[in-house]
């Protein structure tokens, strides 16, 4: 099931934490819906120093299969919740699916 991003929301921390997601999302110059590979959701860092340090980011890139627009695709994890960053994404089109564990 596909759970559309909110702009305002972090997705919850506790759901993702540890598992792989897939994301899917508009291309903003061919419109194109763009599914990715797995993305893993990292685990915010308990020991940091600092509260601002226990970010932990993913970053991978994804080429559109219409018109070869590279996208940059981030995944922030923070004790708050993740957050999807796609670039060249039409805006409100982020939706991300947890991936389906393996018997």
């Amino acid at each position: 099931m596909w759970i559309a991003q909110k702009p305002d929301q972090n997705a919850p921390l506790d759901a993702l934490q540890g598992h792989a997601v897939g994301l899917k999302f508009e291309c903003t110059q061919c419109h194109t819906e763009i599914f990715t590979d797995l993305l893993g959701v990292p685990t915010p860092d308990p020991m940091a120093d600092s509260l601002a340090d226990t970010d932990q980011y993913e970053k991978e890139e994804v080429k559109c299969p219409s018109c070869a627009l590279i996208h940059t695709l981030e995944v922030d994890a923070t004790f708050d919740g993740v957050k999807f960053k796609v670039s060249d994404a039409v805006e409100g089109t982020i939706s991300y699916q947890l991936a389906e564990p393996k018997d």
